[in-house]
């Protein structure tokens, strides 16, 4: 178990990963390893079996040459087996020999007679044209291999069957079969050795593209972003590649996008700051200022100090815009996670916050929301975008018009919908005042104070969402409407 237990955490989904090419090379001459082992086992095996065939063979014609000296004379069964025989049988093999002839009753005719007797679960071999059998056995301390056949033997008077043994001691067999052992071994070795010395080269070879796509990646500059070459890597790998150039792409165009907001954060933030700074300079100023009523002075530097506080709330304004535009620019807000949420209770917040700046303008603010409205989004954003779209609309609607919310549901999903009475967007604008800190001449002349920024969050906002927004004439022929569609809720 313990070994199944380290096996399982060096190979398993969460086990570290070192070399491509030691991995590899592991898991090619491993299992190679294995399966030379087993063909080493499987060859040794059939060389064995050849091995004995070929002596059993060789036991068997000297079993049938001793049993062609059998007869019967006088009604007894003899053997005529001469040393010449013998010593011609002994020439073939490396060991001794031992025999023993059993007449029709049993009895020994000649040979050894303490050879081990035939064993009664030896089969008949089938592999000769012969009643022959070949089993194994221990004789004077040594084992031996025994060929036993029954011979027919008759004359005139009698007829039977004698059974003529021959044995032999292994010497010439374990040589052989360690002959064959080591002859395979080396054999082996050296195909294993070539196989991996091969599979080296290969791997190796293989693996260069990996190496060349490595160089070239390092090679690359910092403003380089331009694609890396598919081609320089096999086509299993080019998906990895792919993904390599669409992830640069991507971290290219954030860039881009980061640097481009430093620029315009910086150049619409330097103007208010500049004119605090010539401000705060003005009432030091007016407070030097010798010889001046100090009623007057108070006045100037009230007004001075109320020009202060204004061009501050703008700058605060103009900085949480930055801030919020940043925030979704690189993926939506971090504090809320996307789920089901019903535009018509964020449309009733923002519609009660913002009721005092209608009321103020004499402005009729009104919401229409006969459905829930739900929708799967970031409540924290979606909230910030009404709030922009109602915060332009009471801005540049003049006073006693109207500002109208509307939530309801189609056969696509849900639509968002805040009309005002206003002077609008002239049609040829409508699709640049999305752009950052870009404004339409109507609103530069109604409110020069702003930003530019509120239509580009509410564009960032509905795309986090999924959602499309479009920007058409009010339902009067005068005035503004912005439509947000939302995708159906799935359940």
């Amino acid at each position: 178990m313990p070994l199944l237990t380290n096996l399982a955490r060096r190979v398993g989904p969460g086990a570290p990963l070192g070399s491509l090419r030691g991995q590899l090379l592991r898991w090619l001459l491993g299992p190679l390893l294995v399966l030379v082992a087993l063909n080493t086992i499987s060859v040794y095996r059939n060389a064995l079996d050849a091995a004995d065939v070929a002596y059993d063979r060789s036991l068997l014609a000297s079993t049938r040459a001793l049993a062609e000296r059998v007869s019967v004379v006088d009604g007894k069964v003899v053997a005529d087996v001469p040393y010449v025989a013998l010593d011609s049988f002994e020439t073939d093999t490396l060991g001794r020999i031992y025999y023993k002839v059993t007449g029709i009753k049993g009895e020994t005719v000649s040979g050894y007679g303490d050879l081990p007797p035939v064993p009664a679960n030896v089969p008949r071999s089938e592999a000769y044209p012969a009643l022959v059998r070949f089993y194994h056995a221990n004789y004077n301390g040594q084992p031996v291999r025994i060929a036993a056949l029954l011979q027919p033997v008759y004359d005139d008077s009698m007829r039977g069957i004698a059974l003529i043994q021959v044995g032999e001691t292994l010497e010439a067999r374990r040589g052989l079969s360690n002959q064959i052992l080591f002859d395979t071994l080396i054999w082996q070795a050296l195909l294993l050795a070539a196989v991996a010395l091969l599979v080296w080269f290969a791997v190796r070879l293989v693996l260069q593209p990996l190496m060349r796509l490595k160089i070239a990646v390092e090679a690359r500059s910092l403003n380089d972003s331009s694609d890396v070459d598919p081609e320089l890597v096999h086509k299993e790998v080019r998906p990895l590649v792919a993904a390599m150039n669409s992830s640069r792409a991507r971290l290219h165009i954030l860039i881009t996008s980061q640097r481009r907001f430093i620029a315009d954060a910086s150049h619409q933030l330097r103007t208010p700051l500049t004119v605090l700074k010539t401000q705060a300079e003005l009432a030091l100023r007016e407070c030097d200022r010798p010889g001046v009523d100090a009623e007057a002075g108070k006045a100037a530097l009230r007004d001075i100090v109320r020009s202060i506080a204004a061009t501050t709330d703008s700058t605060v304004n103009l900085a949480n815009r930055l801030l919020t535009l940043a925030r979704i620019e690189h993926g939506g807000s971090a504090e809320a996670a996307h789920g089901p949420v019903a535009l018509r209770d964020i449309a009733r917040q923002v519609g009660l916050e913002l009721a005092m700046v209608a009321v103020a303008k004499n402005i009729d603010l009104s919401l229409e929301a006969e459905h829930q409205g739900m929708v799967n989004g970031q409540a924290l954003l979606l909230h910030e975008m009404i709030a922009n779209l109602i915060d332009n609309a009471l801005r540049y609607t003049p006073q006693g018009g109207t500002v109208a919310l509307r939530v309801r549901e189609d056969a696509d999903g849900v639509v968002l919908e805040v009309e005002d009475s206003g002077h609008g967007i002239v049609a040829a604008e409508r699709e640049r005042v999305f752009a950052p800190f870009y404004r339409a001449a109507s609103t530069l002349e109604r409110n020069p104070g702003g930003a530019g920024l509120g239509l580009a969050i509410v564009r960032d906002i509905a795309t986090l969402h999924g959602a499309g927004i479009a920007l058409d004439d009010a339902g009067g022929g005068q005035g503004l409407k912005v439509s947000v569609a939302f995708p159906r809720l799935v359940k």
